[in-house]
């Protein structure tokens, strides 16, 4: 049973990712080398999912796979942001893309729950599974930011 809701929760966060870039590049102008890259960092971390799911599910989400699985979550995060980061650094401060991304508060939470549930892997697993859970619900709620600038642009 715990096997099955580590895949399940890896499903839901890949499906979370796939969301979410959608979107991105609904409001992205252009792209250059350094975002292809970015883009080529973000993908490089989710396909490590499936390892540390498996890793996880195989060995009852003892300490090191769940910390594991949360330091891939981490750096899927932390590649996220640097592709966001890239897309700004190419479009206008006031463009769709930043004005949609505005302070993104989800994002930083997110960052810090998954520090804190790497740690927290080796205190008790259900701390760290309990967090990647939580980051999960976080998004689960669609992120309206870039719908709300789309709808806002002259027809």
């Amino acid at each position: 049973m715990a096997a099955l809701f580590c895949y399940l929760l890896s499903f839901v966060f890949l499906a979370i990712y796939w969301n979410n870039h959608h979107h991105l590049m609904h409001v992205v102008h252009k792209v250059n080398g350094r975002v292809l890259w970015a883009n080529i960092h973000l993908l490089f971390w989710l396909s490590l999912v499936p390892f540390t799911t498996a890793w996880m599910g195989e060995h009852g989400a003892s300490p090191v796979p769940v910390a594991l699985y949360g330091v891939v979550l981490l750096l899927a995060a932390v590649a996220y942001f640097l592709l966001t980061r890239a897309l700004l650094s190419i479009h206008a401060g006031d463009s769709d893309l930043a004005v949609a991304l505005g302070r993104d508060f989800k994002g930083k939470i997110s960052v810090v729950a998954y520090a804190a549930a790497i740690g927290g892997a080796f205190v008790s697993r259900w701390i760290a599974i309990a967090l990647y859970l939580a980051v999960a619900i976080l998004w689960l709620v669609p992120d309206r930011r870039i719908e709300r600038t789309i709808d806002r642009r002259p027809s």
